[in-house]
């Protein structure tokens, strides 16, 4: 979708490494994840965040309780 997306070797790598059993959202994980590494690389305010992906409060509420 873009290039800031994860590959497919990268999502198998982080599956690996990162224990995902208790991951119980209506988004996908990746499709999160993928979303904020596209705020974090293009610097783009939350509120801009393309439609491909969740409503950026979404988004953000993943960002601000993984990061605390």
């Amino acid at each position: 979708m873009y290039l800031t997306d994860l590959t497919d070797a990268q999502k198998e790598y982080i599956k690996g490494t990162i224990l995902m059993d208790n991951w119980r959202s209506k988004y996908d994980f990746f499709l999160i994840l993928d979303a904020i590494i596209y705020i974090d690389v293009s610097g783009s305010q939350w509120r801009l965040l393309p439609e491909e992906y969740p409503k950026w409060q979404t988004v953000y509420y993943y960002f601000r309780r993984w990061g605390a």
